[in-house]
């Protein structure tokens, strides 16, 4: 998995022709000379360093998960578990709100890939591994930053979140809201509402404000 320090340079520039190409082409359009040309490689290239199809797909996974930590790291060194002042509830509703922004404008190439490769990997178990392994680590953090403000069911609070803004982003990219998509306001709406349905039966304290 990226993001463990074993993703090479090479892999980096593979992956990241990968992800475009799967965006905007979708999976018929993932071949070793497309990435050559996309990634402006000598030809043979990307065969060389990723020799066979299930290879390109986990290289394309791998920079995507890259990608995600560097902007997770990124967006909320307050919203870690040990931060000082401990995050509260509006802080989150900020940092869910901002996720979804961001994954459907700047990081709507990758989200798009995404999905591309989520129903790929349901038809090949090596990559299905892989795909996994970046979602645990999403749900880990979520989990944490989540008990880190008095959720009380920090696992089944993520899976609540991460639907959320899966359902947000599928919607806004590739469903009927695509022509219409939320802005971060109308998001922020959301997830004030989201992080209040989670904590208030259980005494959080609801987010009184933007």
């Amino acid at each position: 998995m990226a993001g463990n320090g074993t993703e090479r340079p090479r892999d980096a520039v593979i992956g990241r022709a990968a992800v475009a190409l799967i965006a905007r082409e979708g999976l018929r359009g993932l071949t070793h000379r497309a990435v050559d040309r996309e990634a402006g490689l000598p030809p043979g290239s990307t065969s060389y360093y990723a020799r066979t199809r299930a290879r390109l797909l986990q290289v394309a996974v791998e920079r995507m998960a890259a990608e995600e930590d560097e902007v997770l790291s990124a967006m909320g060194p307050g919203l870690r578990p040990d931060a000082a002042p401990p995050p509260d509830a509006a802080s989150v509703a900020h940092l869910f709100a901002g996720f979804a922004h961001f994954t459907i404008t700047e990081a709507a190439e990758r989200t798009l890939a995404r999905f591309e490769l989520a129903l790929e990997a349901t038809r090949r178990p090596e990559l299905r591994r892989v795909y996994d392994g970046l979602g645990a680590r999403y749900r880990a953090l979520a989990e944490d930053v989540l008990r880190a403000v008095g959720s009380q069911d920090p696992a089944r609070h993520a899976r609540s979140f991460i639907a959320w803004c899966d359902g947000i982003a599928f919607d806004s990219l590739a469903g009927s809201g695509a022509a219409s998509p939320p802005g971060y306001d109308e998001l922020y709406a959301d997830a004030e509402d989201l992080v209040g349905t989670l904590f208030g039966a259980r005494g959080a304290e609801r987010p009184s404000g933007r």
